[in-house]
């Protein structure tokens, strides 16, 4: 490495690494909140334990000089211990080893303590970290969830959720580690202060080493994170219950291995490369401060046996010098490390500093209980983030209240579009979305949300169980018994509850221990509970009978036209006998409205709903 490299190193550690190390202040409060007396506890005992290796050596010098001197001096013989005893000079010395022993056990007994609190400030730290991502992340938009930028930052703030209170707990063994050197400098200096300069200069060339190599590490780390999150997918394939049955029918299973193998391998190269640069610098950095050592010591053995120091004198000198390399070199090297893992917090911090664009205002108007006018859509535009295709555009339509709307169209018409505006999902990107004649920003976003229930096609199978699984829909009141049994009832869901062997507690999925996995119908009537139990002012079901046979179908829906009466309704589904069960019905074709009417009347206009109608209606003939 060349001095025009470590000069370019120290000045961007200056400008980026300073520039980390802001995010310390917010990881103690994040630590401190977690666990205030604990970590107070930790800085305490890390003082306590600052000054002993100090006295421990000292006290080594004291016993040293002692003997030297008893041994120096005659002594009657068959004294035994009585007489040593008896000796003051012997008790002093004695006494002197007692002292050292009780410090020893102290320092151990801290060493202990100090492990401990540290191990559950850092467990406390971890959980209170993962809520507050779990909470920022289900604040943001899904615009910033479908961002694959954003995915890449969520997935760099995940990983340094846990562990990063090591950080803290690291830099507070810095400050235990300067006084202990200042401690040792302080008797040092007394005898020979120009070898702690000597020292101190040997080091810096491998403190600006490791400082080079931290940011190539982190630099690697932070431009492979596309390519961590293609392994942890490809992981995820490999060895999933919900992947197995596709992956063993294709026979994916080398495909997928093969796929992992290469990107791996790209990333172990990289990593490689990396470690074997930093070892074979390190490694000639680390001889320029053993050499400087060895001079050191060299010197003070010299002077011992020219005089000017004692026996204890040398322990003492060679031990504190001995002592204070490792700690500059601690200091030097872990500050490096302290500002490197700074640029890792910077990932956790500055997601935090991530804020969502879709926000409630500042004064909401209120719900409106019951709706009255209900919901128009008026000359609504909207392009999807980082495309510059339409969406929807100049899309105007009423959903009265109380009315049962379907919207019909083929894939990409703008139907799931049309429900992710109206709950807010996403904002026009021109027109307005009104309820009750206010634009939907005008509400409480959790509010308006809370008086919609919605299932998508795509609806999660969450590995709960049963009850909670219904309880989704609503799920402050999952201890409301009745309530899920009623939702349960209402999308058919009960008879496929009542049928497991431990009813409403049975947990769903494969995932954990005693699981019972359903099949895709029995999941979409758990699914269409959640709906119900929502008990919400507008329904939304999108698709919510693909995977169900054509009775069942028929009873879920001959249920949602009793059950919906009184309440806003959107439906989308290509089955035309769905649909036509719908007060009005929209045919939607580039994002726009092309057709609008009840089944009975699109059939008689022979437009597109009548020409699909029959090709739907061909393939039962």
């Amino acid at each position: 490495m060349s001095t025009a490299s470590l000069a370019a190193s120290l000045n961007r550690f200056v400008v980026e690494r300073m520039g980390a190390l802001r995010y310390l202040p917010a990881l103690f409060r994040l630590v401190y909140a977690a666990s205030p007396r604990l970590l107070m506890a930790s800085v305490a005992l890390r003082l306590a334990r600052a000054s002993l290796p100090v006295l421990m050596l000292y006290l080594g010098k004291l016993i040293l000089d002692a003997i030297v001197a008893e041994h120096a001096r005659p002594h009657p013989a068959g004294t035994g211990i009585a007489g040593w005893m008896a000796d003051p000079a012997l008790r002093r010395l004695a006494g002197l080893v007692a002292v050292e022993l009780g410090l020893a056990i102290l320092s151990d007994l801290l060493g202990r303590l100090s492990t401990l609190t540290d191990g559950l400030v850092a467990d406390r730290y971890a959980n209170a970290a993962t809520l507050r991502l779990m909470r920022h992340a289900a604040a943001l938009d899904l615009e910033q969830f479908e961002d694959s930028a954003q995915q890449d930052r969520l997935e760099r703030a995940r990983r340094q959720v846990t562990g990063r209170s090591n950080l803290l707990f690291q830099l507070f063994g810095q400050g235990q580690d300067l006084i202990t050197l200042v401690a040792f400098g302080i008797g040092l200096a007394a005898y020979a202060p120009w070898l702690i300069l000597l020292l101190a200069g040997s080091l810096v060339p491998a403190f600006l080493n490791e400082l080079y190599f931290n940011r190539q590490g982190y630099r690697l780390a932070w431009t492979r994170t596309p390519e961590r999150r293609q392994i942890d997918y490809l992981r995820y394939l490999g060895a999933s219950v919900e992947s197995a049955k596709e992956v063993k029918l294709f026979g994916l299973n080398a495909y997928i291995a093969e796929r992992y193998r290469i990107v791996a391998a790209k990333l172990l190269a990289d990593n490689r490369s990396l470690a074997i640069r930093r070892a074979g610098w390190g490694g000639l950095f680390a001889a320029l401060g053993t050499l400087a050592y060895y001079a050191a010591y060299a010197t003070i053995v010299w002077r011992t046996v020219a005089g000017a120091f004692s026996i204890g004198d040398l322990a003492f000198l060679a031990g504190s010098f001995q002592r204070l390399r490792g700690l500059i070199e601690g200091l030097l090297l872990g500050f490096s490390q302290i500002s490197s893992q700074a640029q890792y917090l910077e990932d956790l911090f500055s997601f935090f500093e991530v804020v969502p664009l879709i926000r409630s205002p500042e004064r909401p108007v209120p719900f409106p209980q019951p709706i009255t006018e209900g919901i128009v859509f008026e000359e609504v535009g909207f392009r999807y983030p980082g495309t510059e295709t339409w969406a929807v555009r100049s899309l105007s339509f009423r959903l009265a209240a109380g009315e049962v709307l379907a919207l019909v169209g083929e894939n990409g018409a703008g139907k799931t579009t049309i429900v992710k505006l109206l709950t807010r999902l996403y904002d026009p990107t021109e027109g307005r979305v009104l309820l009750d004649g206010r634009p939907l920003s005008d509400y409480d976003l959790d509010d308006l949300r809370a008086r919609i229930g919605v299932i998508f096609q795509d609806f999660v199978r969450f590995d709960f169980t049963a009850a909670e699984n219904v309880a989704v829909g609503r799920i402050d009141e999952r201890d409301d018994a009745a309530r899920i049994a009623r939702a349960a009832g209402r999308s058919l869901a009960d008879g496929v509850i009542e049928r497991l062997p431990l009813g409403y507690d049975q947990p769903l999925g494969k995932r954990f221990a005693d699981g019972v996995d359903l099949s895709g119908g029995e999941w979409q009537k758990i699914a269409l509970s959640r709906a119900y139990m929502r008990e919400a002012e507008i329904l939304i079901l999108d698709e919510p009978t693909a995977a169900l046979d054509a009775r069942a179908e028929f009873e879920v829906f001959q249920r949602f036209r009793d059950l919906s009466r009184g309440r806003s309704c959107v439906l989308i589904s290509h089955r035309f006998s769905t649909v036509r069960m719908a007060d009005r019905i929209l045919v939607l074709d580039g994002g726009k409205v092309i057709e609008a009417g009840t089944h009975e009347e699109l059939q008689a206009r022979g437009g597109r709903y009548a020409e699909l109608f029959e090709l739907q209606a061909a393939g039962y003939r």
